[in-house]
């Protein structure tokens, strides 16, 4: 009997042992994996900068693709995605260098620490994907791709001015050969 009440007396300790470990345990692991509030700190520094109604001039530098150069101008709109963790830009611009329209989203990778933003166009298939951050006042994104047998480098640099303006400037390179203007856009909160 005192040997069946002594096992009864361990199970019980080890059973209260059991679930007071997996109660601390959860509850750590909890803490651990606790998702971060949303929206995170770097999408509202990006939202408090975005969010809003534009319009902008995009102009095209003398260049193979464009011979004369040209100027079109456009209306884009950011908004919050869902949660407010990232951010989704509509824009379509015209002009002598033809009709352009398409969405960006933008986000923060918390694993790699970065930007990141997929982009949706209207002249190319697929998404275009850049990375993105912050280089003392401006934000830049790069990414890569490739067409047919050449490999094109892009850095888009954009600064935010006073008065709800931005300036962004695209350069690209085909190749490895030094960095030329692709376009340079201006555009004003509305």
């Amino acid at each position: 009997m005192l040997h069946a009440t002594r096992f009864k007396l361990l199970a019980v300790i080890f059973l209260f042992s059991s679930i007071v470990a997996i109660f601390f345990a959860r509850n750590s692991g909890a803490q651990e994996g606790k998702p971060p509030a949303l929206p995170l700190p770097e999408m509202q520094k990006l939202s408090k900068l975005y969010v809003g109604t534009w319009t902008y001039t995009e102009t095209y530098p003398k260049s193979p693709m464009f011979p004369n150069g040209g100027v079109n101008t456009g209306v884009y709109t950011s908004e919050l995605g869902p949660g407010g963790n990232s951010i989704i830009n509509h824009f379509h611009s015209k002009g002598p260098l033809g009709e352009f329209e398409g969405i960006m989203v933008m986000t923060w990778d918390p694993k790699e620490k970065t930007y990141k933003a997929y982009v949706l166009g209207d002249s190319f298939p697929g998404a275009m994907i850049e990375t993105g951050q912050w280089e003392n006042d401006s934000l830049e994104y790069s990414s890569e791709l490739s067409m047919g047998g050449m490999k094109v480098a892009l850095r888009n640099e954009t600064k935010f001015l006073d008065g709800g303006k931005l300036t962004s400037d695209e350069f690209s390179s085909a190749n490895g050969a030094p960095e030329k203007l692709f376009v340079h856009v201006e555009a004003v909160k509305k």
